[in-house]
Parts: C-alpha cells; sequence; structure tokens
C-alpha cells in the first residue's frame, strides 16, 4: 500500500513537537490541524483511525459537555479522521455528532 503523503510539510514531529500523540496500531501518529501524521522517512503521511462498523449510540452519556454541545468548527474538540468521517476527540474516545446526541465510536489511546 502507498503512502498518503503530507505535502509541503515544514513541522517536525516528536516527542516534544506541541501535537497530541495518538496510538495508532503499531505507531504514533501526530493529531495536527485535524489530521493525523505520521513521521515516514523523509516525509510526512496523512492517517485515519479505521472505523470498524460503529453504531448509533443514543444512549452515551459525556460528563466533559453539555448534552446541547455541538461538535464541529471551533466547538473546542480536536477533530480525528475516522473511516469516511470526522469525529471528536472527547476525554480519550471519540464523539460523531448523531442527530440530538453524539455517538460513542470507540476509545483512543492519546499520550
Amino acid at each position: 500500500m502507498g503512502c498518503k503523503t503530507h505535502d509541503e510539510h515544514q513541522h517536525k514531529h516528536g516527542n516534544a513537537c506541541g501535537h497530541k500523540e495518538i496510538k495508532h496500531d503499531d505507531h504514533t501518529d501526530y493529531l495536527h490541524d485535524n489530521h493525523l501524521h505520521h513521521v515516514h522517512g523523509d516525509h510526512v503521511d496523512e492517517h485515519t483511525l479505521s472505523d470498524s462498523g460503529s453504531k448509533c449510540t443514543p444512549d452515551h452519556k459525556c460528563s466533559s459537555h453539555k448534552t446541547d454541545h455541538k461538535h464541529g468548527a471551533n466547538c473546542g474538540h480536536d477533530a480525528v479522521p475516522h473511516g469516511d468521517h470526522t469525529c471528536y476527540l472527547v476525554e480519550g474516545h471519540l464523539h460523531r455528532p448523531c442527530g440530538d446526541h453524539c455517538d460513542h465510536h470507540g476509545e483512543i489511546s492519546v499520550a
């Protein structure tokens, strides 16, 4: 499988770069401007967390925000590419807006 390269990436990712480290498969990606960046030799790849069939979870309750909170641009949560959609990182798990609630789309490991 070929690389999906992030063109013209000047920033050097590493332990102290200031971006959240996301454990993904057997490596670390860096959450940077709503993208998952993976340092791969002399370039940076774009990664997406796989979605293995997330389901609607209308009964999911999250203590970190009010029920009327709407995820989207400038909502205060990091956007994370997840399958063919975007989720939002909330206290170590993924939220996906769904009608009048947020679906729980799985736990992720943030270093």
